[in-house]
């Protein structure tokens, strides 16, 4: 190599490690939200002129600023703090400047590891308002700057939660999350008001749902139109609501869906502390139920109660699309076995062993192999005609006969809530007195483990067991009270079940929106054999009502024909007033064919008798 080559690539390399020797001089700045209360002092543009002059007074030249605007001390995710580490771990920093302990941050230990890692890669760091400089290695106070400071974010975080709880009990929002389908009031932040824009496409999921579709069936119709997604809607209208540049505006996702589905607010209600945090420390946030703070009618409804929990109900079953048709079968998740309780099994294929397409259901308990309960094999044709035969028939009675049926219902559901109530409330006694009984043991065990009457090892077994079967005990006590209070506070609603019903009056077709609207669920019996002829009893609940079976409809003796056919009879408990008098008449028209028929035959009878006999009568 030609030695003008070799120099100049010499020289080349001392240029490249002079780039990678020359060292960092860093001033970091921090100001979280919480600081912004406390003064112009700890803004940032006022760090930076502190920074910048202590550096000029000390010959600092060069200086590298990383800033945190709006971060809290107890975050370590800071976009600038992570960087500073990352220099600090490739050695390419030689200072640290920061106006106070309190702006690397409020984690005593933390800020104690970072200390301790500057001082390992021969970082010099200068605090200068509290006259911290690693060079003098003078400061042994720093470690309870730490602590203090990190006693300041936790009375801080005390503080704020203490406020927001205030908040929060009178109903107010501690946020600006809006929700979409809502605008905050121009009057009042405070306050909700529809947009009139978003608000009919969340009721439009809401239906869709009902209806049969899937969450990713709404998605793709959503994207496919070209609907703006919540926060490309936001953005456009000005609203304020934090956006996300990347995203693509009109494409919709399942998740956003299920996301929109789920909220509570749609039904008009002011839902608070949905979330908490373990500590200040942590910004994980997980769900409290417990916790949750619910304000009923504080904002106009998108959605009424009844079709937010049907939306619910209907997406805890999941319905897997046939194989052969790609699609989904509405009464999974409806129909249940009534002998294991299980759901049942849709099967369906292209043709079964007679040749003939089958599409059917089966207990799932019997379809998995495990045989622990029967087939209870039901056509999807059959249960379908008779579960629309059921709402049309229910429905007829209901506009017929709307105040017979009020009583009925109601007179029903109390002797059904009676008898319930009763078996609950007995089997809480029991599960009290023995939760009492195992308190008064666990003492005894106590008196004879301290009076050395019984071995520790024995002690221990024992009250393991008795803890063990404690705590069961309670758990089935808040249940059983449970029941008891909702069994004391819930009603049929009758009234919603008439609008249901009225708002309805094409009952010609089986179809999704009908069956999810109408029934609650279906129990299917096992099918018996009685005198050749397959029976099986089949029970449906209607949604608001339970399960229903129209009243027997009882004619006066007098008005009760002579011969009426089997299959009328057991029929007619099933019969509105309209469609008994239509069987009365058809009852008496046969009923008249036939005696008049009868009688004709014995006037030919005893004409022919006539006309063969020489003597007159």
């Amino acid at each position: 190599m030609p030695e003008s080559m070799c120099a100049a690539s010499e020289k080349d390399c001392r240029k490249e490690v002079g780039m990678i020797t020359e060292k960092l001089r860093i001033a970091y700045e921090r100001l979280s939200r919480d600081d912004e209360a406390v003064g112009d002092s700890l803004s940032i543009q006022n760090q930076k002129m502190l920074l910048e002059d202590y550096a000029t007074r000390h010959g600092v030249s060069n200086l590298t600023h990383l800033t945190d605007d709006g971060w809290s001390g107890t975050r370590w995710d800071r976009p600038g703090i992570v960087k500073l580490i990352e220099q600090v771990e490739a050695g390419n920093v030689e200072l640290c400047l920061v106006k106070d302990m309190s702006r690397l941050g409020r984690d005593h230990l933390r800020v104690g590891l970072l200390l301790e890692q500057f001082r390992e890669r021969g970082v010099r760091f200068i605090a200068i308002n509290d006259n911290v400089d690693t060079a003098r290695n003078d400061d042994d106070f720093t470690p309870f700057r730490n602590i203090i400071n990190e006693w300041v974010a936790r009375d801080t975080s005390r503080k704020i939660r203490a406020i927001n709880d205030a908040r929060t009990k009178e109903g107010k929002h501690v946020t600006g999350a809006l929700c979409y389908g809502y605008l905050h009031d121009p009057d009042d932040r405070q306050k909700w008001i529809l947009d009139e824009v978003a608000a009919p496409i969340v009721r439009r999921m809401f239906e869709s749902v009902i209806s049969g579709k899937s969450v990713s069936q709404i998605a793709d119709e959503l994207t496919a139109e070209g609907v703006l997604i919540p926060t490309a809607h936001w953005d456009r209208i000005g609203a304020g609501m934090r956006s996300f540049p990347n995203a693509h505006p009109t494409k919709w996702s399942a998740a956003t869906v299920i996301a929109i589905l789920r909220k509570q607010e749609y039904m008009g209600w002011t839902v608070l502390n949905k979330t908490v945090k373990e500590t200040y420390k942590s910004k994980r946030k997980k769900a409290a139920p417990e916790d949750m703070i619910v304000f009923k009618d504080a904002h106009p409804a998108i959605v009424d109660e009844e079709m937010w929990t049907l939306v619910q109900r209907l997406r805890e079953t999941r319905r897997r699309p046939q194989r052969f048709t790609g699609e989904t079968n509405p009464l999974t998740g409806i129909l249940y076995c009534s002998d294991c309780g299980h759901k049942m099994y849709h099967k369906r294929g292209e043709t079964g062993r007679d040749n003939k397409p089958h599409d059917e259901y089966v207990c799932s308990s019997y379809r998995h192999y495990t045989r622990s309960c029967t087939c209870h094999y039901i056509r999807v044709s059959v249960i379908e005609n008779i579960i629309l035969d059921s709402i049309r028939r229910v429905s007829g009675y209901v506009r017929k006969n709307e105040e017979k049926f009020i009583k009925y219902v109601r007179k029903e559901s109390t002797l059904k809530q009676d008898a319930a109530v009763k078996e609950s409330k007995r089997s809480l006694i029991q599960a009290q007195r023995r939760r009492d009984e195992i308190s008064s043991l666990i003492k005894k065990l106590y008196e004879s483990y301290a009076l050395e009457k019984i071995p520790e090892r024995h002690f221990t077994e024992l009250l393991a067991g008795y803890d063990a079967e404690q705590t069961s005990l309670d758990n089935e006590i808040k249940r059983i009270q449970a029941e008891i209070d909702a069994y004391d506070t819930a009603t049929v609603n009758v009234e919603k079940f008439i609008e249901l019903v009225k708002r309805h009056t094409d009952f010609t077709e089986f179809n999704t929106g009908l069956l999810n609207e109408f029934i609650e669920k279906v129990i299917v019996h096992e099918a018996v054999r009685i005198d050749g002829v397959r029976t099986q009893d089949i029970e449906i609940f209607f949604t608001f009502i339970g399960k229903f079976d129209l009243p027997e409809q009882k004619m006066p003796q007098a008005e009760q024909p002579k011969e009426i056919g089997s299959r009328n009879r057991k029929l007619r408990r099933y019969m509105t007033e309209e469609e008994l008098a239509h069987e009365r008449e058809i009852d008496h028209r046969y009923y008249t064919r036939k005696v008049a028929a009868k009688k004709a035959a014995e006037q030919a009878e005893r004409a022919a008798i006539l006309q063969g006999t020489p003597y007159a009568i």
